[in-house]
């Protein structure tokens, strides 16, 4: 029995509603990068007019440092491109040993973990919040991107956990079966054919771990506001919220903070989608 097909009037329904959407989704990103390259002087006359010129010099004055009479923007999203790859690397290293245990090993109170895993993962960050800054004190970490990533580490292998989890549980066991029928000992497994198969659940992991990483703000602020110079670009951004910074600075900031968020999803576009498909499967 064929489906019905919808009417033209249906049709065109549906895509004024897809229209819309767009535009309602889109429009304020355009808006901004359209002030972000117009002169200061052009959007305080007309803030609603296309550009006539392109100007970036409010790209150059939030990336400069502060000596060069910028806002040190530059400085701080390479701070937070080390912090949030370095977070990235250890987080998956933890968690595709842990996860794979907590999905295919059997041991005495398995159940027990995976809830404890889940309850870490669902626990408010702020309430951790003293904790953490007081045992990193007494090592004598705070103030130190070191520590911030000790920080988001211990942030980050709760979520990664339990997402790399599903990943493994979806794989079909039968293949493991085979690959230890021929002799493949637990560490060859994991490598040779379980990680092989699992390339999409760990990419898509570690793109939503690097989101994290890349956008916290508020361990950042509490373990960095004395140092400037570590600051990372939501602390960054939060300073260009101030009413003396222009508006197309402030735009071009926040621009220039997106674009790697931006280039990496695109790049890992094919990895996030089979992987998010892969682990809905469980």
């Amino acid at each position: 029995m064929s489906g019905v097909r919808p009417t033209r009037a249906a049709r065109a329904g549906r895509a004024v509603v897809v229209a819309l959407a767009l535009l309602w989704s889109l429009g304020p990103v355009a808006y901004g990068v359209v002030l972000a390259v117009r002169p200061y002087g052009e959007v305080t006359r007309d803030p609603l007019g296309l550009p006539t010129t392109l100007d970036l010099s409010a790209f150059a004055t939030a990336l400069r440092d502060e000596a060069d009479g910028g806002f040190g923007l530059g400085r701080f999203v390479l701070n937070s491109l080390g912090v949030a790859l370095g977070t990235v690397l250890l987080s998956i290293a933890v968690c595709v040993l842990g996860a794979y245990a907590a999905a295919r090993l059997r041991y005495r109170g398995r159940a027990v973990t995976n809830g404890i895993i889940l309850a870490v993962y669902l626990f408010p960050g702020i309430v951790l919040a003293v904790p953490k800054f007081v045992v990193l004190a007494r090592l004598g970490l705070t103030s130190s991107l070191a520590g911030l990533l000790v920080v988001y580490v211990a942030a980050t292998v709760p979520v990664a956990l339990y997402m790399m989890r599903n990943f493994f549980l979806a794989l079909p066991a039968s293949v493991e079966e085979a690959a230890i029928m021929d002799g493949c000992t637990l560490g060859q497994l994991l490598v040779r054919v379980v990680l092989p198969i699992a390339v999409p659940g760990v990419v898509a992991t570690a793109i939503y771990v690097f989101m994290i990483a890349w956008n916290e703000y508020f361990y950042a602020l509490l373990f960095l506001v004395q140092r400037r110079e570590l600051w990372t670009a939501p602390l960054g951004i939060a300073q260009l919220g101030d009413f003396q910074v222009p508006v197309t600075v402030l735009l071009a900031g926040s621009i220039a903070v997106t674009v790697p968020v931006v280039v990496i999803f695109f790049l890992a576009q094919r990895y996030i989608v089979s992987g998010l498909v892969q682990g809905a499967e469980r």
